[in-house]
């Protein structure tokens, strides 16, 4: 399982990228190598052009022998450019792929309140735009380390050549370095807000295209569209915001070499006027000095994608550093096998979304295995909170669940999820096949038996009747599909779990009720032997339960068969005659993040 790699703590800024570059040290370091066989080519150029102008055209040796030893280091700066470009980007892509499946499993294992609280949008913008940021400085580290050593080479061979020329023409460098110190200085947060202000955007249309149903049917789609254009305008804004500040260093980044060669003109041609320096040395001088700019413009973009980086990782970092307040044990149990298993045991809980806005008080519940319950309150009385401490996305504040004398939080999640399963009141199917997703969980299940869990849930004439049968692919979270039948796939999909505790979470809420019976009909045969959870509103699948516990307060209030509490029960009554009434939009105190506490 992909949360299941060791997490990479960021030590400062770089810890994170240093630490995944190490895993590919070996082919960095060829890059590397080879950087510097082309920086080799690179530098050998200029000499050969000096010797052939002095031995060839002003000598008595063969100009064409000269020529060929250009061609030849030419052919080599081009065979090393292709492999050194070729290595960059193979190392960068690798690189954005490890982060990507790392910041992806970790987005994964963390717990359900974090994704309650955090935004698509930036989640989205720093598992992608981010992540490129940090690919594209990657590209440059060995070709900047080829440049860099390439810089340090026709200094030293400067130097050697003619030391006062050599000062001449590299005094402007320190002035590149200041200039490119202020301009790291400077970019840095501006670069870190275009990048924050790309994640709101991305978040606005993530919402707009996942919600369209809602903004197209409040007729909004004008408030949307304001929302976005503020969003590209403030985008807008702080990107005009970064290019003024390129656009203040970058050229004297750029400028002061062009004046070292222009000095190198000059000084250098009374040089050969007076006899102290042949034209082979002046071209060649000059030659070196023109390499030099190319480096050093390459050295400025490299300062620039840094600083995109250090932005780009900071916001990896701050989902990377979160640790999930969910997770498996340390030294985890397993759960007994056999037969007759199921039993699930809440123990006097307390738990709230909140601390000052306590949803369970005091809850205790009891089921046998094989047993079912069904649970049943107002709107905010923490019926599907149950459901949702029983599967641990959330951790009671006091008390314990065990199942089949097992603590849950004594096992893995992987573990507890597979023994229980559960079917949401709100139905969410992925774009593929109506048979992947019934086999969501056990991808490698049979054709027969995702038929015969279809069969069960009663979706399988309904199936049938798709242009492609179980080979249809369905539209964007199912859409295409009618509730009922959304839901009907949802129950297939936990019955091909076959989990030990089932949870119906309202099951039945966006099936027309002319349809109704078939589901439940359907739940009958799956919840018969086998331990269930049913959260409902409407009676007639309330009474398929063997017994019924009425939530309120955040505690059992009463418990027995439907019949029983329908006939003893004043409050049983309310509650029921409430849910034949149009729901209550509003949501109480004490209501979770995700659309309330019941």
């Amino acid at each position: 399982m992909a949360d299941a790699e060791p997490r990479i703590r960021a030590k400062g800024r770089w810890g994170l990228l240093t630490a995944t570059l190490s895993e590919q040290r070996r082919n960095l370091i060829i890059g590397t190598v080879i950087g510097l066989a082309w920086m080799a080519g690179k530098v050998a150029v200029p000499r050969l052009v000096g010797l052939g102008i002095d031995r060839g055209i002003e000598g008595d040796d063969n100009v064409w022998m000269w020529a060929g030893f250009i061609a030849c280091a030419g052919v080599i700066v081009g065979f090393f450019t292709a492999f050194r470009r070729f290595y960059a980007f193979r190392e960068a892509r690798w690189t954005e792929t490890k982060l990507r499946e790392r910041l992806f499993g970790h987005i994964m294992s963390l717990h359900v309140g974090y994704h309650d609280r955090a935004q698509t949008g930036q989640l989205m913008s720093r598992s992608s735009s981010d992540l490129q940021q940090i690919q594209q400085f990657v590209v440059m580290i060995p070709i900047t380390a080829s440049n860099l050593a390439m810089i340090l080479v026709v200094t030293v061979i400067l130097v050697i050549t003619n030391p006062f020329l050599a000062l001449v023409a590299l005094a402007p460098l320190p002035f590149v370095n200041w200039a490119g110190r202020r301009f790291s200085h400077s970019i840095h947060p501006a670069v870190q807000a275009v990048q924050a202000e790309q994640a709101e955007l991305a978040t606005v249309v993530e919402e707009s295209i996942g919600g369209i149903r809602v903004v197209k049917g409040f007729g909004a789609e004008q408030v949307q569209a304001d929302k976005l254009s503020k969003e590209a305008d403030d985008i807008r804004r702080v990107s005009i915001e970064a290019a003024r500040i390129r656009a203040k260093f970058l050229p004297a980044i750029e400028l002061l070499p062009q004046i070292g060669l222009i000095a190198v003109l000059g000084v250098g041609g009374i040089q050969v006027i007076e006899g102290d320096l042949t034209l082979g040395q002046l071209v060649q001088f000059n030659f070196y000095v023109a390499l030099l700019v190319a480096p050093l413009r390459m050295l400025g973009m490299a300062i620039a994608w840094g600083q995109r980086a250090a932005a780009a990782i900071e916001r990896v970092n701050e989902v990377l550093d979160t640790v999930p307040t969910v997770s498996d044990a340390t030294d985890p149990t397993t759960l007994p096998t056999g037969t007759g298993l199921g039993a699930v045991s809440f123990g006097n809980l307390d738990f709230g979304y909140a601390p000052e806005l306590p949803v369970l008080t005091g809850f205790e519940l009891e089921l046998e295995a094989g047993q079912s319950i069904a649970l049943v309150g107002g709107t905010g009385s923490g019926k599907s909170t149950v459901a949702r401490l029983l599967i641990r996305f959330y951790d009671v504040d006091a008390g314990s669940i065990q199942i089949d004398g097992v603590d849950i939080r004594d096992l893995t999640l992987h573990e507890l999820r597979q023994a229980v399963g559960i079917v949401f009141e709100d139905t969410l199917l992925f774009h593929d096949s109506v048979s992947a997703n019934i086999a969501f969980a056990h991808p490698d299940t049979d054709q027969a038996t995702v038929e015969s869990a279809a069969r069960l849930a009663g979706a399988h004439d309904f199936i049938m009747g798709l242009p492609d049968a179980y080979d249809t692919r369905l539209g964007e979270r199912g859409y295409s599909l009618s509730g009922g039948q959304r839901q009907r796939i949802a129950i297939a999909r936990a019955i091909l779990a076959d989990p030990r505790v089932l949870v119906l979470d309202d099951a039945t809420s966006a099936v027309d009720p002319s349809k109704e019976h078939e589901i439940r009909s359907a739940m009958s045969t799956v919840m018969d032997g086998r331990t269930t959870i049913v959260i409902a509103h409407r009676p007639g699948t309330i009474a398929l339960a063997d017994r019924v516990a009425l939530l309120d307060g955040g505690r059992v209030a009463a418990i027995g068969t439907h019949d029983e509490l329908l006939a003893t029960d004043q409050r049983y009554r309310d509650v029921l005659a409430a849910m034949d009434r149009p729901d209550d939009a509003s949501v109480p105190a004490g209501s979770s993040p995700d659309g309330g506490a019941d």
